[in-house]
């Protein structure tokens, strides 16, 4: 390990490879609540965070097992259900009169038309005002889940149904 005066120890979320301050840096520069999408094996959460000095405070959020609670049967890990907690998040976004954010995808690779994207794509046609660039939108069969199951498109358009109802 180095030593001496000159050297400076990385904070420890840099050196577990959780956390990029650089970039988290330039998003906080930007003073509008972020969009974090963040992916396990198999969920998916969409979070609606602003800064404080204290510590980020979370405005509102939504993960892919509310979906099953809605009437969702599939996996939480797919583009679909990406989608769809994106769409619920950005719902829960305009309720609480948020309606513009920027997105933060985290260490994830920015690979197009990923789950990342899709829930993008969700917010963005739930109504908010996100930055982003059109081509990087997944295809819509690729959201409604026609790749998939053939059964899955009905229950997608059943869920956008009972979002809007609400």
């Amino acid at each position: 390990m180095a030593k001496g005066p000159r050297y400076k120890v990385p904070f420890r979320r840099r050196k577990e490879g959780r956390t990029d301050y650089r970039s988290r840096q330039r998003l906080l520069r930007g003073g509008l609540p972020r969009a974090v999408v963040r992916r396990s094996l198999k969920h998916t959460s969409v979070q609606l965070v602003a800064f404080d000095m204290n510590g980020d405070q979370i405005l509102t959020s939504a993960h892919s097992k509310d979906l099953g609670k809605m009437g969702w049967e599939y996996s939480g890990s797919n583009l679909p259900a990406a989608y769809l907690t994106g769409y619920l998040a950005g719902k829960r976004a305009l309720a609480e009169g948020i309606e513009s954010a920027v997105l933060d995808i985290g260490r994830q690779k920015p690979v197009k038309g990923s789950a990342c994207f899709s829930a993008l794509a969700g917010l963005v046609d739930a109504g908010m005002d996100i930055p982003h660039g059109e081509d990087v939108r997944p295809a819509e069969e690729r959201i409604r889940g026609q790749h998939i199951d053939e059964g899955m498109e009905a229950a997608f358009d059943a869920l956008i149904e009972k979002m809007e109802a609400d």
